[in-house]
């Protein structure tokens, strides 16, 4: 059975900025759907890659492997699919912010450009 490794917001935010200072490096990426991201998404955020779109970019993933990878969603549900797939691909040090985006404390940002090709 996987072992949900789960992410409270205020770790996340303390995370966020030891990132800004260059102590910590990880991905974060949002798996929600694109309105659902360009309505509100967290600052910071290096990748979207949509629930609905997994299988387009396995590579993406598969090029995370070897990184710690924290994974949002709205409210924690779909973060729980994909790390089950990216478990499966081999990804070991995936984490997901555990009560998702509506939860998060920290700055957050509407209208957000996405940061990659979908």
């Amino acid at each position: 059975m996987l072992q949900t490794a789960q992410l409270g917001s205020s770790a996340l935010e303390l995370l966020l900025e030891a990132r800004k200072r260059g102590e910590v490096d990880f991905k974060l990426v949002d798996v929600r759907e694109v309105f659902e991201y360009t309505n509100n998404s967290i600052t910071g955020t290096d990748l979207l890659i949509p629930t609905s779109m997994i299988q387009k970019h396995v590579n993406q993933f598969e090029a995370m492997k070897d990184e710690p990878v924290i994974l949002y969603c709205r409210t924690g549900n779909r973060t729980g699919y994909v790390m089950s797939a990216l478990h499966n691909m081999g990804l070991k040090n995936v984490i997901h912010l555990s009560a998702g985006i509506v939860s998060f404390g920290g700055e957050t940002e509407m209208g957000a450009e996405i940061p990659n090709p979908l």
